[in-house]
């Protein structure tokens, strides 16, 4: 049995809808503010909320967006209930991520119809896409199964790319989104004295390149193989359509590429702020995560010097000195440019609160 939420000030409406949805076999939880109906949707998990505009506390907008940022309620979909059906309010709206309004007062059927729509859309794009090359193409031919996506290309290009060579260059135009398929890859930017420094290494089943593709504009970084590395080539008019024509593709599309993303918004906060001697353990810690022979308590890290100090932000002597002060603590060995975490969880401890 599917479980709604419904966030309503009005008793009255609330209870009504409450009724028509559990005549319809659904089960039914109710918040009658937006304070409330955010608690209530972290704790009961349901499949789908439908919420009203103008509440005293919280309104339906700011429901929406503190759900939209929490990883474990920003998937549920999202239908708002309201008696403002001007061309903003919905504009707000679904620019904030909603799936749907139903304008009051409404019939049984108006609400039961938005109901099974999106609860049905919601399934379809449920399913866990596998994090490689054929999840990538199994996500597009379910996308394309949508007439409203229209026809989008039936083969992406692949391409190999050499140790050290450029995938894109900073300030070139973005035409494509680069799905890495196997290797490694850094991305890396010029600052305004002419030094790099890398703002991110990227594995197989990442995506580069689509905030540019977003915004229209250049990409902002460098892209760098680091490894023989084999890309797929999604052109951006593909992209597009899949972000552009349809709702729930986009959310899931945005989710795939989104991945780490707070993780990467600590990691410019720590930049900004903490000790390089934290920030070596941090980018170390990091690093040593993504190892796919790691284990639970050791991994190894392979990375020139020079790349590791423009990940920490600090000068290659400056990084060395901290390197040789984690060995002496028994926390890393050095072999050549190999280094080695023999203990994960000092490691972790020296990054405080990665």
């Amino acid at each position: 049995m599917k479980k709604i939420l419904v966030i309503e000030d009005n008793q009255a409406i609330r209870e009504n809808t409450a009724e028509i949805l559990e005549l319809a076999d659904f089960e039914v939880v109710t918040a009658e503010d937006g304070k409330i109906g955010v608690e209530m949707a972290k704790s009961t998990h349901p499949d789908l909320i439908i919420c009203d505009i103008m509440m005293p506390h919280l309104d339906g907008y700011g429901v929406l967006k503190i759900l939209n940022k929490n990883p474990n309620t920003s998937r549920i979909p999202f239908i708002f209930l309201t008696a403002k059906s001007e061309k903003s309010d919905f504009r707000k709206g679904m620019g904030l991520g909603a799936d749907d309004y139903i304008v009051k007062p409404f019939e049984d059927s108006d609400l039961l119809d938005a109901v099974e729509i999106r609860l049905k859309r919601s399934v379809e794009f449920q399913e866990n896409f596998d994090n490689n090359v054929d999840g990538l193409n199994s996500f597009i031919e379910k996308s394309r199964g949508l007439e409203e996506l229209g026809e989008l290309s039936k083969e992406r290009k692949e391409k190999e790319f050499l140790k050290k060579k450029e995938i894109f260059r900073e300030d070139d135009h973005a035409n494509y989104l680069y799905y890495i398929i196997s290797g490694k890859v850094k991305c890396e930017m010029t600052d305004t004295y002419g030094k790099s420094f890398v703002t991110e290494i990227y594995n197989p089943g990442d995506f580069l390149g689509y905030l540019s593709l977003l915004e229209g504009s250049e990409y902002k970084s460098t892209a760098v193989a680091m490894e023989k590395t084999r890309v797929a080539i999604i052109p951006k008019d593909d992209f597009l359509q899949l972000i552009q024509k349809n709702k729930d593709v986009s959310s899931k599309f945005i989710k795939m590429l989104s991945g780490n993303v707070i993780d990467r918004e600590k990691r410019l906060l720590h930049l900004a702020y903490s000790p390089v001697g934290e920030r070596v353990a941090q980018a170390l810690y990091k690093l040593a995560n993504n190892d796919e022979n790691k284990k639970a308590n050791t991994a190894n890290i392979n990375l020139s010097r020079e790349d590791l100090a423009n990940i920490v932000g600090t000068a290659k002597e400056t990084l060395i000195r901290m390197l040789s002060e984690l060995k002496k603590e028994g926390i890393i060995e050095l072999e050549g440019r190999e280094i080695s975490v023999v203990d994960m969880n000092r490691l972790k401890s020296n990054a405080s609160d990665f």
